[in-house]
């Protein structure tokens, strides 16, 4: 699948979602994409938007109750704002979760997405 497939897929994914959940959604895609302008959207793992730069950062899921943004290698960057509150207990993965009302901390996010930038790079 090109950039633009998945692009066309994010797009179509945060339109099914009209509610808080896909304003959500948009405005984190929003911050990861500005972060760096190499980091490329995808389209994998069986239907969920992915963002990756030097390999993968994070996975997006939009779920009933919440938006996660799963990063693939959160277990090995600082987390200094306290940003990860899900799946805390793993080796390799963290994420960031958004509930109804939630405010997106977008300059926790930014710097998060930086971090895993910098991890990529550095592997």
């Amino acid at each position: 699948m090109t950039a633009v497939d998945a692009a066309a897929r994010i797009d179509a994914l945060i339109a099914d979602h009209p509610d808080w959940r896909g304003s959500v959604l948009a405005a984190a895609r929003t911050v990861i994409v500005e972060v760096d302008p190499g980091v490329v959207e995808a389209w994998k793992y069986m239907g969920s938007p992915c963002w990756d730069l030097d390999g993968p950062l994070i996975v997006g899921d939009i779920f009933k109750a919440k938006v996660k943004l799963g990063f693939v290698y959160g277990a090995s960057l600082d987390d200094p704002t306290g940003l990860f509150n899900g799946e805390l207990g793993g080796k390799q993965r963290r994420s960031y979760e958004l509930y109804e009302g939630d405010t997106l901390d977008e300059a926790g996010l930014a710097a998060l997405v930086r971090a895993a930038i910098a991890r990529n790079r550095a592997a």
